[in-house]
């Protein structure tokens, strides 16, 4: 399998342009694969690990122990819940949706809590599947299109500002908050 056919955190955390002292949340945090990239890029900033299964919270937790990712927060939120991100309104500089998107059933209430604790003139940035690939991803009827994508977050108080390499099977798109 080629290397480059699928999402490396150094790589892709590159087209962020996070800057030192930052503060930014990785929405459906996973087990923190992104967290030691993100974690280095903000160097004082502030990370917070952003994910609803729990048990996957407390894995990150342990995890952010074991690398002594002192700038990394781990916290339960449910995305689709008005007031959901236990983050104050307008906190973040950078909120991150990586192969997020197509498992969001509630995509409105998602985007009302993204633009609700991003402030304006903060960055989304999205990556998702751009296709479902040899049984891996989403169903090929839950595939989010690149189009789909920044047509639902322009209607929502973004703006595409541009696309970014994200691997062979996925999109990358970053957008600002206005």
């Amino acid at each position: 399998m080629n290397p480059d056919s699928f999402i490396v955190p150094d790589v892709v955390v590159s087209h962020f342009h996070l800057k030192e002292g930052d503060s930014i949340a990785d929405f459906g945090a996973g087990t923190g694969y992104f967290l030691k990239a993100l974690s280095s890029r903000v160097g004082t900033g502030t990370v917070y690990a952003c994910e609803i299964q729990k048990s996957f919270v407390e894995k990150i937790g342990e995890f952010v122990r074991t690398q002594g990712l002192h700038n990394v927060h781990p916290l339960w939120c449910d995305l689709e819940e008005v007031g959901g991100v236990p983050v104050k309104d307008a906190t973040l500089d950078v909120g991150l949706l990586i192969n997020t998107l197509f498992q969001l059933e509630d995509k409105p209430s998602a985007v009302t809590e993204l633009a609700r604790v991003i402030r304006t003139g903060g960055r989304l940035m999205v990556i998702d599947w751009s296709e479902s690939f040899g049984g891996l991803g989403p169903a090929p009827d839950h595939v989010v299109s690149e189009k789909e994508a920044t047509d639902f977050f322009e209607q929502h108080g973004f703006v595409l500002e541009h696309s970014f390499p994200a691997g062979a099977h996925h999109y990358g798109l970053a957008f600002r908050k206005v």
